[in-house]
């Protein structure tokens, strides 16, 4: 366990960041990344999140502090991050992609730093700013949110080793797969629901009966 949290595997999460493409690989063929530090880095971007919506200023904020859930934000987070994950791999094992389930996870965490980081500089801005000025704010989240899509798309691509363009197929058929996996999921959800209410009703049935 705490080879996962050791100060150099720390560092190379920020490593990650401005050397990509020697980051992702040395994480797919030398182990270099953690599965731990990539899940806390995706529940990091949740809280930070939530804090922003609560803590924004109003000049760019229009949400109800009030309507603001933390643990539902984080369990969304979670859930999107866990079906990526599981979705992205399936369809890279039927493409012969060369990245496991731990390396899918670990690119995919580490890519939300900067993201992570945007949205922690923007809700600082925010209190600062004047009533015209929130260009700033957005282009903050805006730097933020293309670094972490071009880490997560450059990630991919290295730990699969793929081309560019067989990349973004398996991203859109991932899209494809996290919906089947949903209908799948709702699906056999119901069908448990009413196996178990059958067998309650037989149940409820012999009870009164007897």
């Amino acid at each position: 366990m705490r080879e996962n949290f050791s100060v150099a595997k720390i560092k190379y999460l920020f490593y990650t960041l401005t050397h990509p493409m020697d980051g992702f690989y040395e994480i797919r063929h030398r182990g270099r990344g953690s599965v731990p530090i990539a899940v806390i880095s995706v529940i990091l971007f949740s809280f930070v999140f939530s804090i922003n919506k609560i803590t924004a200023s109003f000049i760019v904020n229009d949400t109800n502090p009030r309507t603001v859930d933390s643990l539902d934000n984080l369990s969304g987070v979670l859930l999107l991050y866990l079906l990526f994950c599981v979705g992205n791999w399936s369809i890279t094992c039927l493409l012969n992609g060369e990245g496991r389930l731990k390396d899918i996870a670990t690119v995919l965490g580490y890519s939300l730093v900067p993201i992570t980081l945007s949205y922690v500089i923007a809700t600082i801005v925010s209190q600062v700013i004047a009533q015209n000025e929130e260009g700033f704010y957005s282009i903050i989240i805006t730097i933020g949110t293309l670094w972490t899509v071009l880490l997560a798309l450059s990630g991919i691509m290295i730990v699969h080793n793929y081309s560019l363009a067989k990349t973004l197929l398996t991203l859109i058929l991932t899209v494809v797969s996290m919906l089947i996996i949903v209908f799948v999921v709702m699906l056999l959800s119901d069908l448990v629901s009413q196996v178990y209410g059958f067998i309650y009703s037989i149940y409820t049935e012999l009870l009164f009966r007897s």
